[in-house]
């Protein structure tokens, strides 16, 4: 799809925020660089960074140590390196539909078979218990589930959360819970998995809360003996997480939250923006989302998902099919609201044009 899109077009499609990293974050990337930050470190990342992570995940577990915590290159590889530990031939995983794009290949690369379950619109992209009841086996060994959800933007209430891990320990089940969003709530209260079963595994990420994408860093927080069969296979992976870049991250959190809160409060002042204009579209209608910085608007337009996507670069602004994350994204299309308001409103009206036009 981007390389496909005509010059100057109006990019909706791409899941980062138009920001930079803050000034904290930088300058100590930078000096890491300039003072001999820049060789291997620890397979399990700088000490450092993974006692300020541990001490940040007390407030959900007080237990928690630096050795529940493994830096990694990026959230994505965190998943794979957990797909590579945890899953064997023949395993079921139950996975999300619609669903992030990762956790499907990843069970099939690992020669598990991925089991969606229906997070249906009409029931606020919510799992559906008595569903999940039907579709796990003696062969299910793992929930995977993600809220804030990308692409939905739904968010669960404790109250599921808490459903979820009885379901997952009535059927021994490990649950990986990906939860890169986790700063990014609208509406409501994040409620993590952590600290609420001794079989969840948390995926985080820098690169959203700190706006560091290109930078390739994340991390999990695991129970003790998982986490050292994660980082044997994370090692084989790819030995060490940046040096310089663990600088930045850690920087990014001694300095607290202001600057994340700050491009939160931003990302709501545009989610109003873009929920108005696609409910006032014609053949548009759009669930609020209330975390992360998507929308997933359900369209009665003629045509697939790719084919509306593919029509709309045409005219010159770029979305995600929404078939693209799953059977439940047929007719949907997932718009990223972290682009700049200018270009979110022309992007809208070439929506708005393109719906008056196929209702």
């Amino acid at each position: 799809m981007f390389d496909a899109a005509p010059p100057n077009a109006i990019n909706l499609g791409l899941g980062e925020p138009d920001f930079d990293p803050p000034k904290e974050v930088i300058d100590a990337l930078c000096e890491a660089v300039r003072h001999g930050m820049n060789h291997y470190g620890p397979s399990a990342g700088l000490p450092a960074l993974r006692t300020k992570i541990a001490e940040l995940y007390q407030g959900r577990d007080k237990e928690t140590g630096i050795e529940n915590v493994l830096i990694t290159a990026s959230g994505s590889e965190g998943l794979m390196a957990l797909a590579l530990t945890l899953y064997d031939p023949g395993d079921e995983v139950l996975v999300p539909d619609p669903g992030f794009v990762l956790y499907a290949p990843h069970a099939r690369l690992a020669g598990a078979v991925p089991v969606p379950y229906e997070l249906k619109e009409g029931k606020g992209f919510q799992p559906d218990l008595d569903e999940l009841e039907r579709k796990v086996t003696a062969r299910t060994r793992v929930l995977v589930v993600n809220s804030p959800s990308n692409p939905t933007g739904a968010v669960f209430p404790s109250t599921m959360v808490e459903r979820l891990v009885r379901f997952a320990e009535e059927h021994d089940l490990t649950i990986i819970s990906d939860e890169v969003y986790d700063e990014m709530v609208f509406d409501g209260h994040f409620a993590s998995f952590w600290g609420r079963g001794d079989r969840v595994v948390v995926v985080n990420s820098f690169s959203k809360r700190l706006a560091m994408t290109g930078w390739r860093l994340g991390f999990l927080v695991a129970p003790k003996a998982l986490a050292v069969d994660i980082n044997k296979l994370h090692y084989h992976m790819m030995a060490c997480p940046s040096t310089p870049a663990q600088a930045g991250a850690l920087a990014g959190l001694e300095a607290g939250p202001g600057a994340t809160r700050r491009m939160v409060e931003e990302f709501k002042a545009r989610r109003a923006i873009v929920v108005k204009s696609l409910n006032s579209t014609p053949g548009l209608h759009c669930v609020p989302p209330a975390g992360a910085f998507y929308a997933f608007p359900k369209f009665r337009w003629p045509g697939t998902a790719t084919e509306v996507a593919h029509a709309l670069l045409r005219r010159g602004v770029i979305t995600t099919p929404g078939d693209a994350f799953g059977s439940l994204g047929a007719s949907h299309l997932r718009l990223s609201f972290a682009a700049s308001r200018p270009n979110l409103k022309k992007g809208l009206e070439i929506i708005r044009e393109y719906g008056q036009q196929a209702s």
